[in-house]
């Protein structure tokens, strides 16, 4: 298992209720995509927040990422909502 800080920003945030937490990901999470998924189970409140998962959107390393980028050696990986304003 790879451990790899998490940081979660906007309503993201606030439905999971915290802003940061280092987890322990099993070795079937190989994509940013597939952590999405993977966080899904951790609980209701991540479920909620992430109920539209093709709308977030990650950065691993302060990088934005394609949700297929592999998480490999990541030491920081960032969830944000959609953008918006103008």
């Amino acid at each position: 298992m790879a451990s790899v800080d998490l940081v979660y920003f906007a309503w993201v945030r606030e439905r999971i209720g915290k802003a940061e937490e280092t987890l322990d990901l099993p070795e079937t999470v190989i994509t940013a995509g597939d952590l999405l998924v993977y966080l899904k189970t951790l609980g209701e409140e991540y479920e909620t927040a992430l109920e539209h998962e093709n709308v977030i959107r990650v950065a691993i390393n302060q990088e934005h990422v394609d949700h297929r980028e592999p998480i490999a050696g990541a030491r920081e990986i960032a969830l944000f909502p959609p953008m918006t304003g103008g």
